[in-house]
């Protein structure tokens, strides 16, 4: 029986438009991943493991908020977004700004390659960089990262840039411009990394359902960047989603002893579990957070990428509940920001 269930699972992951929502790529000095490379996510290893899309980020670290900083993080968020669309040949991996092209894709037999901005810092007071992110092909843009900036609070202050715990009490005004302004382009507003207060409020704020692209769940491990059961009670009263994250620290309290956490598959399908029970498969997605911290013990890139549906279908998860997790809910979402911007 082990052995028809593995090949049952091989058959699964093969038949579904595998979609990671949160890879960080290597910035400035980006080895080309055309070719093996010692990143956790290359074209190579994703055709290895079958994993048949992914959305690159452009990420921006915290920094000052002076129009200095804003402008230097803004020429660093367009030069990356440029770079991830330039990795696409046309033949054998395909630039992807929507869902269609994206599930084209995967018809074709290429890899699809997408794009999203993590740290609406390098905005700064400028509503119309949203534009130009967008026409450069991003799908979302993350409203934090470590760190408050001039659009929301951070989960996880920045004390050393002068961070009390709350600078706006959840959204600035400017935040909710911000918002109104992703809602009217298309760009799905990505809540990860945001303080809890700004999350609830930025999920109420949007027309269109919002994401937590890269988080895990606080009621399995109490981290300051998971959502606890209320924040995911949120996301599917909007008809939104989490994409549960393959971050150690995200998914396991610190060994004893203290060192580095280390987490394995199961226990990141132990939040998988948690958060279908509570809001339903409907609002639950995947994502790795490779290159930017994540990486588990028997999925440590790409190209291990089928242990997770290996996983999934060992726990009784079928066919059409594997195609919702891995890409068919992060898809909706797409349609329906698509939808509303027209």
């Amino acid at each position: 029986m082990p052995e028809i269930r593995d090949s049952e699972a091989a058959q699964i992951h093969a038949a579904t438009l595998t979609l990671d929502t949160h890879v960080d790529i290597p910035w400035p000095d980006t080895p080309d991943p055309a070719g093996d490379t010692q990143r956790r996510v290359d074209f190579p290893k994703m055709r290895r493991g079958g994993l048949g899309a992914v959305v690159f980020i452009a990420y921006l670290p915290q920094g000052p908020l002076t129009p200095e900083g804003h402008a230097a993080a803004a020429d660093r968020a367009e030069a990356m977004l440029r770079h991830i669309a330039g990795t696409a040949d046309g033949t054998e991996r395909a630039f992807c700004p929507d869902a269609a092209t994206t599930e084209a894709a995967k018809a074709a037999g290429q890899l699809a390659v997408l794009s999203a901005v993590e740290n609406a810092y390098a905005m700064g007071e400028d509503l119309s960089r949203l534009a130009l992110w967008k026409r450069l092909g991003a799908t979302y843009v993350t409203l934090t990262h470590n760190g408050h900036n001039l659009v929301a609070d951070s989960a996880i202050p920045r004390k050393d840039l002068g961070d009390g715990e709350a600078r706006h009490g959840g959204l600035s005004p400017l935040g909710r411009q911000a918002i109104a302004e992703m809602n009217r382009l298309g760009l799905l507003v990505d809540v990860s990394h945001a303080s809890r207060d700004a999350m609830l409020q930025a999920a109420e704020a949007s027309r269109t359902p919002v994401v937590a692209t890269h988080a895990c769940c606080r009621a399995l491990r109490d981290h300051p960047r998971n959502l606890d059961d209320a924040q995911l009670d949120a996301l599917k009263a909007v008809a939104g989603l989490v994409q549960i994250t393959a971050v150690p620290a995200f998914l396991r309290n610190p060994p004893g002893g203290g060192g580095a956490t280390q987490a394995s598959v199961a226990d990141y399908v132990d939040h998988v579990d948690h958060a279908v029970r509570r809001i339903g498969i409907e609002h639950v997605g995947l994502s790795s957070d490779f290159d930017g911290g994540g990486g588990l013990t028997d999925w440590p890139d790409a190209a291990r990428s089928r242990a997770v549906t290996a996983e999934l279908h060992r726990r009784g998860y079928g066919a059409r509940e594997i195609g919702l997790l891995w890409s068919g809910n992060f898809l909706r979402l797409m349609r329906v920001a698509a939808l509303a911007a027209r």
